[in-house]
């Protein structure tokens, strides 16, 4: 008899299972950016864990919870394009101390702090560009976030990054001693082989390297990588259906990158218009983390707003004017971690302040960051079949982008986790 019965309460509990009825939101915001275009007294209606139906006058099941957000824009959940979640504000701590003083269970709590301020601030997913010497803490983390655990965006991780032997630091520490790097050390074809495959079986979405660093004859910023070594990188990433990410600031670093086919150039300070042509034949995308130069910066003694810029920025401006003449594409990341989690908006505001008119930033935020980074099926705009990962704000940051920060309504997933 005991056969019978277990049969029969599996087939019970399957038909409890399957007639679970489905959970219903219509979101009615007064205008709604797809990730594309803005769009007056549209609404949406989620299902699940998905976006149902988009429009006017849409309608849902007897059972639907209507959602109003009366003086709000809808979006898309904005993407963050460089974050660091395992560091904090370098006017806290330097990024030396980080890495060398604070343990491990620190950094962990840290980082799930760190996390949810990020999906309270509305940035629904995140593109971590490595734990500077948290090792793979990271796999952890996002694992951590997708069974529920704790609250958090969804993560893009690069695990350790790599750089070349002697690039990397910290170096405070006399050179007789052995000192924790903030990355995978790896060179030449058969090393970089393997470290490219350790990390992705670790984990890592992406991987992210390091062209140049500041290890030149005066502590200038040089190249570090030779081209094939970066080619090597490349290939062996993409083989596996991964990007390959690369921290380049110098004209010849971003050259290499270029042309071994990374697919983002990480900061660019110093690009020419002639890399940037470079880059846009290639249809390579800048994400020129604005806001990680203006916080060092400030860090360092400048008085925004009562001082004259200082060169780095005049530099920065100069530059980033020069990727929107050539028609680069441009993501959204700021380099969070160098200041606040949670603060992300900061990018956003220097972009339209470096001249991106506030349509494009927001695209930036979502449908390009979500087409550069291969997410595009799941997230980045509002439209029948993608995640519900939607944001609302007070007001309309296409008239005044400021109004990103007036975050009132948060959902992943389909999950409300503010409003």
């Amino acid at each position: 008899m005991r056969f019978p019965v277990f049969i029969l309460l599996l087939f019970c509990w399957f038909t409890s299972v399957a007639q679970a009825p489905s959970t219903y939101y219509l979101l009615k915001p007064d205008r709604v950016f797809d990730g594309e275009k803005m769009h007056e007294n549209w609404q949406v209606l989620v299902k699940d864990d998905k976006i149902e139906a988009v429009g006017k006058d849409v309608q849902g099941p007897a059972n639907t919870t209507i959602v109003e957000l009366k003086g709000m824009t809808l979006l898309p959940g904005l993407i963050e394009g460089h974050s660091h979640l395992f560091l904090h504000p370098y006017n806290e701590t330097s990024w030396n101390d980080q890495v060398l003083k604070e343990s491990r269970t620190e950094r962990i709590a840290r980082a799930t702090v760190h996390a949810r301020n990020t999906l309270m601030a509305g940035f629904t997913t995140v593109r971590d560009l490595g734990t500077e010497g948290a090792g793979y803490d990271d796999v952890g983390l996002k694992q951590a976030i997708e069974k529920g655990i704790i609250p958090g965006p969804r993560m893009l991780i690069a695990t350790k990054a790599i750089v070349a032997t002697g690039s990397y630091g910290p170096k405070e520490l006399s050179y007789e001693i052995e000192t924790p790097i903030g990355a995978a050390v790896a060179d030449g074809t058969e090393g970089l082989t393997r470290e490219v495959r350790e990390q992705i079986g670790k984990g890592a979405d992406l991987i992210k390297v390091y062209a140049d660093y500041r290890w030149g004859a005066n502590g200038e910023a040089a190249p570090t990588f030779t081209l094939d070594e970066l080619k090597t990188i490349v290939e062996v990433a993409n083989s596996s259906g991964r990007q390959v990410v690369a921290h380049a600031s110098t004209p010849e670093g971003m050259r290499r990158a270029i042309l071994a086919g990374v697919s983002t150039i990480e900061h660019g300070d110093n690009a020419t218009p002639e890399i940037y042509r470079l880059m846009k034949k290639h249809n390579i995308a800048l994400c020129p983390t604005l806001a990680a130069g203006d916080a060092v910066s400030q860090y360092r003694g400048w008085k925004k707003g009562n001082e004259p810029e200082p060169e780095r920025v005049k530099q920065k401006r100069k530059s980033f004017s020069a990727a929107l003449k050539a028609g680069v594409t441009i993501t959204m990341g700021g380099d969070v971690g160098v200041f606040a989690h949670g603060d992300n908006a900061r990018e956003m505001e220097l972009l339209v302040d470096y001249g991106m008119p506030p349509l494009d930033v927001l695209k930036a935020a979502t449908s390009v960051n979500a087409d550069v980074f291969g997410i595009r099926r799941n997230v980045g705009r509002i439209q029948p079949g993608l995640l519900a990962d939607l944001v609302a704000v007070e007001g309309n940051p296409e008239a005044v982008i400021s109004a990103i920060r007036n975050m009132r309504f948060v959902m992943k997933g389909g999950k409300i986790y503010k409003q």
